[in-house]
């Protein structure tokens, strides 16, 4: 087996997936085409054995393997595929890279994510998945589900909603999502980042998903020990939705300066019904994989699925503030399905090598219960 790089990364910024949102006026195409221009610049890689993108709605302007289109227009020599494992999709599409790589069969992989919500909105694929009872539970009702399992309270939602957005708008006044960034249109900055906030501001939002009587009714029929259901989460401790792409470049032996070592990568599922710890079981699964346990890992790069979901993961795996999305997350920098994982991944390598750390992971849960997680070593 070959070892597997991680080389270099792009990605744009988080644009409000909303009309005039800072990149709703530009295709999913035309960012994945600026980000290979870009990759190109970076490395003079024109060439790779493929080009594996995420995309959760692949539909419109997202359909049509985005992939193999980006490629034939951006003047990049490589086959292109397009994956989707909803909000893991760009985590995904490395872990296809890293297996590539690892077993011989490519040198060189170019790897991420797009979405664009704003013009691809979330469930227009009109997949039959929406349409089953499971399938429509709304995230968010899965969310509440998992505080009122984990005994979570309404305050300490609140909290952790306050720190992703002062950790969010220092890292960017601090420079740390720099390296990465490539400015396609205006925005230069995750557009979803409000700095100045107060818990104030978070302890006046009403619940986001109460009010929803077959929603709840779908969780009894599955959960009929379960009682009654704490509506907790509100917009200030939900994941915002975004317009964003990422890239990375996945090989080995290439005659580039490696940035980290693609150590292993893990898939897990559970139920529907708390479909956003799955995540967390791919973590689990990952350092098991690599021998190592979660004290090893001095980087986490967790997507922030509703506060529920963080709280969840910081307690039983035991990692402190110190070690856990500690530049913000997607609460408070937005989340573009396809692309989230992906971009995890890059501030991963950033921030692994502006501690000198060692040991990385990223991880993403998604939609039906399914997750990905991504562990890095620096190099």
């Amino acid at each position: 087996m070959n070892d597997v790089y991680l080389y270099e990364s792009v990605r744009t910024p988080r644009g409000k997936a909303r009309p005039g949102g800072g990149m709703a006026g530009i295709t999913p195409l035309a960012m994945l085409e600026g980000l290979l221009t870009a990759l190109r610049e970076r490395t003079g890689i024109k060439e790779a054995d493929d080009l594996i993108v995420g995309c959760a709605t692949q539909t419109g302007e997202q359909g049509g393997n985005l992939a193999r289109t980006a490629a034939l227009t951006a003047g990049f020599d490589a086959p292109g595929q397009t994956v989707n494992r909803y909000c893991a999709s760009g985590l995904d599409a490395v872990r296809t890279a890293h297996a590539l790589v690892a077993s011989g069969s490519a040198g060189a992989v170019v790897a991420g994510g797009v979405e664009s919500v704003s013009r691809a909105p979330m469930f227009s694929d009109r997949g039959p998945l929406w349409s089953l009872p499971l399938g429509s539970l709304h995230m968010g009702v899965a969310a509440d589900v998992i505080a009122t399992l984990e005994g979570f309270t309404r305050e300490e939602l609140d909290a952790y909603g306050l720190r992703t957005q002062t950790l969010a708008a220092h890292a960017w006044d601090a420079g740390h999502h720099d390296r990465s960034l490539v400015p396609l249109t205006g925005l230069a900055r995750d557009e979803h980042v409000r700095p100045g906030l107060t818990l104030d501001a978070f302890t006046a939002m009403e619940p986001a998903f109460a009010g929803a009587p077959e929603q709840d009714a779908i969780v009894r029929e599955h959960r009929p020990g379960l009682g009654p259901i704490r509506h907790l989460h509100t917009r200030g401790t939900s994941p915002s939705l975004c317009d964003a792409a990422a890239l990375l470049l996945i090989g080995s032996g290439l005659d580039l300066e490696p940035r980290a070592r693609v150590v292993a990568t893990a898939t897990a599922a559970t139920d529907p019904v708390t479909m956003l710890t799955a995540g967390q079981s791919a973590v689990e699964k990952v350092l098991a994989q690599a021998g190592l346990t979660p004290d090893d890992v001095e980087v986490y790069e967790f997507a922030e699925a509703f506060a529920a979901l963080c709280l969840k993961f910081q307690r039983d795996l035991g990692v402190g503030d110190d070690r856990f999305n500690v530049n913000g997350g997607t609460i408070a920098m937005g989340h573009a399905f396809g692309a989230t994982g992906a971009i995890l991944l890059a501030a991963c390598a950033d921030e692994l090598h502006r501690r000198g750390a060692r040991y990385g992971v990223a991880a993403v849960s998604g939609a039906a219960g399914s997750g990905t997680a991504v562990l890095l070593e620096r190099v």
